[in-house]
């Protein structure tokens, strides 16, 4: 039976880079945690009924000031802007544990980030 998932849509408005991220970090932990809970609890469930993880799924957007992002694939020299200008520009500059190479995000673009438990999404 394929059951049907619930997103939580957050509009997070204008957010820096690194707030966005510890967000993200503590919606992780949050549910790693009621999974390791979940684990706990089912080994003592004598019901016969099929149990589902208490994770919660999240659809997070949000719009940036200027940030470079480089990915774990990323190369510095594909940055084409120096680091002085970049400082007198006021644009931030972040490694991240993404895939990918340099990206930039800015005013008037939004940005997606999802957070799912991808083991409830099966065929």
């Amino acid at each position: 039976m394929i059951r049907k998932e619930n997103i939580r849509l957050e509009d997070l408005g204008s957010m820096e880079y690194q707030q966005a991220w510890d967000y993200q970090e503590k919606l992780l932990a949050d549910n790693v945690a009621a999974k390791k809970q979940f684990a706990l609890e089912i080994v003592d469930n004598d019901s016969e009924l099929p149990l589902r993880s208490p994770t919660i799924h999240h659809l997070l957007f949000v719009e940036h000031p200027p940030v470079y992002t480089l990915g774990k694939s990323g190369k510095e020299e594909h940055v084409l802007i120096d680091e002085k200008t970049r400082i007198e520009k006021g644009i931030s500059f972040y490694r991240t544990n993404r895939g990918g190479d340099i990206t930039f995000h800015g005013p008037g673009q939004i940005v997606g980030y999802p957070i799912l438990d991808l083991e409830k999404f099966y065929t």
